[in-house]
């Protein structure tokens, strides 16, 4: 076997694990991975209208050269469903997001935005926490989504006045509201991960051992690790951020993705028709999660 190929997914763990030596503590032969074939953050087919119509889902579809890689868990929980990889049954994590705007919007709360376009990712978690949070504002069929590319393609765009709301996570949303910028409707959500090719099933409990030792100290000391949001960032970003404000990002909840959750989270994409029939797979939990 070769080396255990990681896919950061612009968090702390990772980053915090390697520094520690936990990955080494347990036996993991392992290298970090960026870019390349599958990065979630590329998206490159455009519509006549020039909206981006690729995103997380596809990037797993077209497979990613790794053992582990990160999404959101509507994304994971369709790829794996439709034999793209298997999601991990063990563990997830959760996160910070929201639809922001800049601070001289007029716009305040979710009703403002019946007649706004939204900026969000296609078939990624900022696409469908912003359908989830709107739902008691505004039926999902009729939200104003603008699939504008990947997470910092958002954050460019709102910075430089391109679009009026974006939905953003994590060290994302950090940056804009260090910026001014608010949000008016939080769109919090959970993500996945997505097991590629046929990896020793060990070394992916080595993985996240370190993972779940790492969470901790960030835990405790988060302050300690947040210069690791550097590598996460573009240059452009950072002479305007201070790390030291940002928050402690994504969390990794060590708790099982049950059958119910991959269930109803399967059912609820289905029922708004948010993948063609061709990507949906079987929909089976035995078939899907790795427990």
């Amino acid at each position: 076997m070769g080396k255990f190929r990681i896919q950061p997914h612009g968090r702390l763990q990772e980053w915090v694990a390697e520094e520690k030596g936990y990955f080494t503590a347990e036996g993991l032969e392992y290298e970090f991975v960026r870019g390349g074939r599958g990065a979630p953050a590329v998206s490159t087919v455009q519509a006549a209208d020039g909206q981006v119509m690729t995103g997380a889902f596809e990037s797993m579809e077209d497979g990613r050269a790794c053992e582990v890689s990160s999404a959101c868990h509507w994304a994971v929980n369709m790829a794996s469903s439709g034999d793209h990889g298997l999601m991990w049954g063990h563990a997830y994590s959760v996160t910070q997001a929201g639809i922001m705007v800049p601070p001289e919007s007029p716009l305040t709360g979710p009703d403002d935005l019946r007649e706004i376009e939204v900026g969000v990712g296609f078939h990624s978690g900022s696409h469908f926490s912003a359908l989830q949070a709107l739902q008691p504002f505004i039926d999902a069929k009729n939200a104003k989504l603008r699939f504008i590319g990947g997470p910092n393609d958002r954050v460019d765009m709102l910075l430089d006045r391109k679009i009026q709301a974006a939905n953003v996570f994590g060290l994302q949303k950090d940056i804009l509201e260090q910026q001014g910028f608010r949000c008016i409707l939080n769109t919090t959500f959970m993500i996945g991960f997505l097991i590629n090719g046929d990896p020793d099933v060990e070394d992916c409990h080595k993985y996240f051992n370190a993972l779940q030792r790492a969470q901790r100290d960030i835990d405790v000391e988060p302050e300690q690790y947040k210069h690791y949001f550097l590598k996460e960032m573009p240059e452009r970003w950072r002479a305007i951020i201070d790390v030291r404000r940002l928050s402690p990002g994504e969390r990794i909840v060590f708790e099982p993705y049950t059958r119910e959750v991959y269930e109803k989270t399967h059912r609820w994409m289905v029922d708004l028709q948010l993948f063609p029939e061709t990507q949906v797979g079987t929909g089976s939990f035995n078939e899907a999660v790795l427990v």
